[in-house]
């Protein structure tokens, strides 16, 4: 089978070099060293290299926004961008919301409405919710909606997770 493929090939899979990039993430406050195959995510490489498994690999197409994490404090959908654009940004996950065992007002807020079901969706539904309060787009009950519609709920807690951004947006 390997002679049948070489004559139909004009290469084998032995000689072809992935591209390797040396990467310095600073995720939650701490600086990872990582050489990675260039075409590495930044979801990929949170789960797979630093075990930082808070963000969800959902669709891995950018439209369900279970792997929304922050970069230099903005939403992004992780599966969508490359690790190696990361360099030298500060990356924040849900893991690095709290302070120590003290939760974020957010993560707080999500536990008292009761805004989460399975929780797949949870961590990225925290991301969005805490970078919406900080574009200042939490004015309305509409605004809200509209800013988190990139984020999906298959069990349907909009309601509580809408409960919860309200809450800490009138300083709960």
């Amino acid at each position: 089978m390997k002679a049948a493929q070489s004559a139909t090939h004009p290469y084998d899979e032995e000689s072809l070099t992935v591209p390797q990039a040396e990467v310095t993430l600073h995720v939650n406050g701490a600086s990872h060293r990582l050489r990675l195959d260039a075409r590495v995510t930044l979801l990929d490489a949170l789960r797979d290299h630093l075990g930082l498994t808070g963000a969800k690999k959902g669709c891995d197409q950018g439209a369900c926004g279970a792997c929304t994490v922050l970069v230099d404090g903005k939403r992004v959908v992780s599966c969508l961008m490359l690790a190696a654009q990361c360099e030298d940004r500060e990356v924040t996950t849900v893991e690095g919301l709290s302070e120590g065992d003290t939760p974020h007002p957010m993560q707080a807020a999500f536990a008292r409405h009761d805004a989460f079901q399975c929780g797949y969706c949870t961590p990225g539904q925290v991301m969005s919710a805490v970078s919406l309060l900080a574009e200042g787009r939490a004015g309305s009950e509409e605004d809200i909606c509209e800013f988190m519609s990139g984020n999906l709920c298959r069990c349907g807690a909009y309601p509580n997770i809408r409960a919860a951004i309200r809450d800490v947006a009138a300083g709960g």
